[in-house]
């Protein structure tokens, strides 16, 4: 392990908002949160210490790419992940600020993380998720007053891979049925690797060399259905975002050696058919496929009350069948008004 590098676990926030009923002028703004203008986003991305390297948007939502991870604009969500040592929580109240110029109220907020890599070289709060914590519930308010905090640790003696959510809603029930999906990979296969490096002499820009990392690494399999915004980053590193319909997808890579981690995220309803299990098993596979890690952690969001026991079941049968990763934890927590959360960790059988 690298005494230093980039980090590449993400830090994870989601601000869910709905109308407000008390203005007469609020009740058809279809696309809510997409009125911000883009220059407000920028300037609260300034803040968190990143900016959007390229961006595509359908009849659903908008999705940026950012120098530091991905931004997701819907018209009553906004999702923000980034990694290394931004400054997320800072993008809270600005948000919640330019949602009520679009006369929009906050309904729930989620907070979420892995272990960092290099949680030394995290500034503050983030060396602490207490603090953390309390910074979030400061920047809240009152209105979201089912709130709750945990660390999902692993019982496999790998405490440096817990999994940390922070939920808080204005509603004991969930309001959005909704499965997210978020998995975690380290120690990537160093010859899989080697398609997210820039090649010696490559003089496209970094919108090209993004298409080709996606194609060599066979990123463009995972969903052949989504429309793919990628970015290549110099001399290394990866980002995309995926639009399919109202559903995203989301993928991060850092390559190098001693701390090489990818991520991929993705969201879909829980009323698609088959309840989406079926394809996202085949979407999750394949994602991990193209990363070959060493380790992997899945952290699943069950939005409502749709959490199904042998959906997590059936993660471990794939994953054990098509790739030969057994799992060595498995962990299920409830948050009041934001769903479940199950928490599972692999890593290949011969280890």
């Amino acid at each position: 392990m690298a005494v230093s590098g980039f980090e590449g676990f993400e830090k994870r926030l989601e601000l869910r908002f709905s109308q407000d009923h008390n203005n007469s002028i609020t009740n058809n703004n279809p696309m809510g949160l997409r009125l911000i203008d883009f220059e407000s986003l920028d300037q609260v991305l300034t803040e968190v210490q990143c900016t959007v390297v390229s961006a595509v948007a359908n009849h659903s939502f908008d999705a940026y790419v950012l120098s530091e991870s991905s931004l997701f604009v819907y018209p009553t969500k906004i999702i923000i992940k980034t990694c290394g040592t931004t400054q997320l929580l800072k993008s809270i109240r600005p948000l919640i600020h330019l949602a009520r110029n679009v006369n929009l109220t906050l309904r729930a907020c989620r907070y979420s993380r892995g272990s960092f890599i290099f949680p030394h070289s995290q500034p503050f709060p983030y060396t602490s998720f207490e603090d953390e914590v309390l910074i979030v519930e400061e920047s809240l308010p009152n209105s979201l007053r089912y709130r709750k905090a945990s660390v999902m640790t692993p019982s496999n003696k790998n405490t440096s891979r817990a999994w940390h959510v922070f939920t808080a809603s204005a509603d004991v029930d969930p309001n959005e049925s909704l499965l997210v999906v978020e998995v975690c990979m380290t120690e990537l296969d160093r010859v899989n690797a080697r398609s997210f490096f820039r090649r010696k002499g490559d003089e496209g820009n970094s919108d090209s060399a993004g298409r080709e990392m996606t194609r060599l690494s066979g990123i463009d399999m995972i969903n052949a259905n989504a429309f793919i915004c990628d970015f290549a980053f110099d001399p290394c590193g990866y980002s995309m975002n995926g639009v399919d319909g109202d559903r995203y997808s989301t993928i991060h890579v850092t390559p190098e050696d001693g701390f090489s981690y990818a991520s991929f995220e993705c969201g879909l309803s829980l009323h698609d058919d088959d309840g989406g299990h079926g394809d996202i098993l085949e979407v999750l596979a394949r994602a991990i496929d193209v990363f070959r890690p060493g380790c992997v952690s899945v952290a699943t969001t069950y939005n409502g009350e749709d959490y199904d026991h042998e959906v997590t079941k059936r993660v471990e049968r794939v994953l054990a069948k098509k790739l030969g990763l057994k799992c060595r934890s498995r962990l299920m927590d409830e948050f009041p008004g934001s769903g479940t959360v199950v928490y599972q960790s692999f890593t290949p059988r011969r280890k």
